[in-house]
């Protein structure tokens, strides 16, 4: 017995699998205590207050997280959380009740400040396809964004943002819950859906040294469960 767990460490080690250690697990079971105003609780965040004029876009509902964009609100929806680590991985499940909707794991650092709002890297997940797109080097580059914004983009810019983003096609049955597992490290981000590598990109600015938040982002409507959030020590092979 003792042989067989050696050989399966040494195994391990030769194959360089993943040393994750959890930062932080969030089941929703809990409940609110009134329904008017948001109550998501565990250093959970979301920017409903600024961009939706306080009114509720994020209820705990059923042991799970539901979020949808309200009528008032001027941007998607974007429900924050401390995540800090280099490299790491993202675990939860989610559902998207409607083919148009699609949920985003957007990753920040706002002590940055050469990129908009701190934006570093994002992978969003319709029901049709996924994106993968490093944005520190790629839109939300400050000098980047300002050529974007008054349309004074060069041929050679637009071709190098092309490289900064992948575009996935996969089918995803509204209405049932999925699990998805986003996994950066390096400069790479893969995402596995449903125990299926479905896409990855690599890129430089995937490999921002100090990834500080996560934010789900949601442009109408999707619900979230069983959020664990790991960093990881040791590259799993390719």
């Amino acid at each position: 017995m003792k042989k067989s767990l050696l050989a399966l460490l040494s195994i391990s080690l030769l194959h360089g699998e993943d040393k994750a250690t959890l930062l932080f697990e969030d089941d929703f079971e809990r409940k609110e205590s009134q329904e008017k105003t948001e109550e998501i609780g565990k250093g959970w965040g979301s920017n409903s207050k600024k961009r939706a004029k306080g009114n509720k876009q994020v209820d705990l509902k059923d042991g799970a997280m539901r979020i949808a964009i309200h009528p008032e609100a001027d941007h998607a929806v974007s429900v924050t959380h401390e995540a800090k680590f280099k490299n790491g991985r993202i675990d939860l499940r989610f559902q998207l009740e409607n083919k148009d909707d699609s949920l985003g794991l957007n990753f920040a650092d706002l002590d940055y400040k050469k990129v908009h709002a701190g934006h570093l890297c994002v992978t969003r997940i319709g029901t049709s396809s996924l994106v993968i797109s490093d944005l520190k080097t790629g839109v939300m580059d400050l000098k980047v964004r300002q050529l974007r914004q008054s349309n004074k983009l060069s041929p050679t810019l637009v071709k190098m943002l092309m490289t900064k983003t992948k575009k996935f096609d996969h089918k995803l049955e509204p209405g049932k819950w999925h699990t998805l597992s986003v996994r950066i490290y390096a400069n790479v981000m893969s995402v596995t859906i449903n125990d299926k590598e479905v896409g990855k990109l690599s890129s430089t600015g995937i490999g921002h040294p100090t990834k500080k938040l996560l934010r789900l982002s949601v442009k109408k409507k999707a619900i979230v469960d069983d959020v664990k959030i790991y960093s990881l020590d040791r590259k799993a092979p390719e």
